[in-house]
């Protein structure tokens, strides 16, 4: 129960504590020296390319990974947000949506919050040597997002948009990708090596990681809005089910045939529980602006996944307690 409290109080936390700030700023409480939007940005980079890629560093450095199957968390990972987003568009056409509707679903569906929220609950349910595994599951998110994801949600929209750099051009150009991948080989090739590892580690893990999700998603609570959540409700439990059951179900029986739970004592088979479950992610509110879909469909079902996290985490507490 402490563990559940917990992941639930720094989630809580992190997203009041930006949409506090919001509102403070906003009647003149709070008298901010940048934009909001600069704010926002400036946050989510010290987590992406300032703090995770320490924590990433850290944890990998002393967890197992020789086992070459491992390989299979990151094929697990793109496939996760793959399904999700095929599940999405299912739904779409079930409910009969229109296109803007049906691609703001798609989103929905597609774009996980494995890092932020996932990440967390994976250290706090599993502990250092669970939340190792994180990177790897999601290595190829970039690729899925921008070469697959990112189109796919343009389809639905304007068609006179602009689509852009293609999508090596935007892979070598990102940051996040970049550090990302800089920070999995550098703790896999430490580990590989038997460098020892210092044991301020798993303190200042223990610190940061917690760390990190606040400020990523005090980012993300700047530009939470309420408004038109209770209009989304029948589209948010739908996409509840996608999220909380379908996906999970899905990607964890697929990582249990392939012998993940073989696999350091079941480990990588508890983390695909874990990410695959998480809620829909931020991410999944930027096609929609830049596309012309319903944002606030989107922005609802987000919400609204987010707060289906008080019934998801006790859920997760036992079923890793039978796994």
């Amino acid at each position: 129960m402490s563990r559940i409290l917990y992941s639930f109080s720094v989630i809580a936390f992190g997203l009041l504590l930006g949409y506090g700030v919001r509102l403070a700023s906003e009647r003149g409480l709070l008298r901010l020296r940048c934009s909001m939007p600069a704010l926002r940005a400036f946050l989510q980079r010290l987590a992406l390319l300032g703090l995770s890629p320490f924590t990433f560093v850290g944890a990998l450095w002393a967890v197992e990974i020789r086992e070459p199957r491992l390989a299979l968390l990151a094929g697990i990972g793109a496939f996760c947000h793959l399904f999700g987003g095929l599940a999405g568009a299912a739904l779409a056409r079930l409910y009969r949506l229109e296109r803007p509707q049906a691609g703001a679903m798609f989103c929905c569906g597609f774009f996980t919050n494995i890092g932020a929220i996932g990440g967390l609950v994976t250290f706090v349910f599993l502990g250092e040597a669970g939340y190792a595994y994180v990177p790897v599951f999601k290595l190829l998110e970039d690729v899925v997002y921008y070469g697959v994801g990112f189109p796919a949600a343009r389809l639905y929209g304007d068609s006179k948009t602009s689509g852009g750099a293609g999508l090596a051009a935007r892979l070598t150009r990102d940051p996040f990708l970049l550090v990302s991948i800089f920070s999995l080989t550098t703790g896999a090739t430490l580990n590989l090596l038997d460098v020892p590892r210092p044991e301020i580690f798993s303190q200042l893990n223990a610190l940061l990681i917690p760390l990190t999700t606040v400020v990523l998603l005090a980012s993300i609570g700047m530009a939470m809005r309420f408004g038109k959540t209770a209009s989304y409700l029948k589209e948010g439990v739908a996409i509840l089910g996608v999220k909380f059951l379908l996906v999970p179900a899905v990607c964890t029986s697929l990582a249990a045939l392939l012998g993940l739970g073989g696999i350091a004592e079941g480990l990588p088979l508890k983390v695909v529980l874990i990410l695959s479950s998480m809620p829909v992610a931020f991410n999944a509110l930027i096609p929609p602006s830049l596309y012309a879909l319903d944002l606030d469909m989107a922005n609802s079902c987000w919400l609204i996944s987010v707060l289906g996290l008080s019934v998801l985490l006790p859920a997760l507490h036992l079923l890793l307690g039978i796994f």
